[in-house]
């Protein structure tokens, strides 16, 4: 493909231009605009092999960790915490790349796929235009959030000098949990059901998955900006979804409704836990001693399964559903309030 002029010559749309399509920033944070402009700069030069806007790297700052301690399941390990500096910098480098291909994993093999049976109309609700069309733009968002954490996991590997390939990581536990459920789902209804059950856990509980990363200013700018700005959408996806669930709701019958809670229940099972496939492989990958033992420990330890605690607006929807006492899912074992 031959690459495409210089916006200059060509008289195509501005940086600023393309930046008011994007997710919402303040103009006056370098970091987000550093990562915003990235963005915007990615689609602008499509398949172009020129290099321009690297200024996502002129904002990264070396010294900050890239991952929060507070979210390695074995941060409290006599293992772990003989590491050197280095391995430990290393786990968490690749924490960070892990995280982002989690959501990457449930952006496209879940959420979309969920909303694209919603906007075709797979549930049959008669959904007016002017939801369809959030539905649609909605997945179109989607798209930005993954190449937002694309973006983030390259500069990592670039100022760290790390290959760390989203590719030697396995499926997401959360995604590999879905595709699990809809391979045994048996009808392209129950499929529906599973999709759209699992959509629903996705969206209305990411806001707090990204908050583990947005709350944490200690941490890499870059990283904490990157799940900020993805953080606002889902706010608005959030509130889509919850209508159209509701919506969906009053078409079901009573197996069917029965279906949806247990495949909900799954995917809020899914979404609280710690992927430890994938942090087995990370610590395959660095070589680290005592590695299998360290996870056997974890893992056997009570209450070690949690990552996401915040299940506050799933539970919020059970209520308004009138199913809080129906959902086959322990609240207890959750935050669903204010801390």
């Amino acid at each position: 493909m031959d690459e495409m002029p210089n916006d200059a010559e060509s008289g195509a749309f501005s940086l600023a231009e393309r930046l008011r399509s994007l997710p919402g920033h303040d103009p006056e944070d370098a970091v987000e605009n550093a990562v915003l402009s990235r963005l915007a700069d990615n689609w602008d030069r499509r398949a172009t092999v020129r290099r321009r806007g690297e200024t996502l790297d002129d904002v990264f700052e070396p010294d900050r960790p890239d991952f929060p301690v507070a979210l390695l399941p074995f941060r409290d390990h006599p293992t772990y915490l003989g590491l050197d500096d280095e391995l430990k910098s290393r786990i968490l480098a690749w924490g960070w790349v892990a995280f982002n291909k989690n959501v990457m994993d449930i952006e496209q093999c879940v959420v979309n796929p969920g909303f694209a049976l919603i906007a075709k109309g797979a549930f049959a609700t008669g959904l007016d235009d002017a939801m369809v069309l959030a539905v649609t733009q909605a997945m179109v968002d989607e798209q930005y959030h993954t190449l937002m954490h694309l973006n983030a996991s390259a500069v990592t590997r670039r100022r760290r000098g790390w290959r760390m390939p989203e590719s030697a990581l396995p499926l997401g536990h959360k995604t590999r949990r879905h595709a699990h459920r809809l391979a045994t789902a048996g009808t392209p209804r129950k499929q529906a059901l599973v999709s759209l059950a699992f959509t629903t856990v996705a969206e209305i509980s990411i806001n707090a998955h990204l908050d583990l990363i947005a709350e944490d200013h200690e941490i890499q700018p870059v990283n904490r900006l990157t799940a900020v700005l993805h953080n606002r959408d889902e706010y608005c996806h959030a509130s889509i979804t919850d209508t159209v669930v509701q919506e969906v709701w009053k078409r079901l019958d009573a197996g069917e409704r029965d279906y949806f809670l247990t495949a909900m229940a799954e995917g809020m099972e899914a979404f609280a836990a710690h992927d430890f496939t994938t942090w087995a492989r990370v610590l395959d990958l660095l070589g680290v001693e005592g590695r299998e033992g360290m996870l056997r420990d974890v893992r056997s330890a009570a209450g070690a399964g949690r990552l996401l605690q915040d299940f506050s607006g799933l539970r919020t929807l059970c209520e308004e559903l009138d199913v809080l006492d129906s959902v086959p899912f322990d609240f207890s074992t959750v935050r669903t309030g204010a801390p």
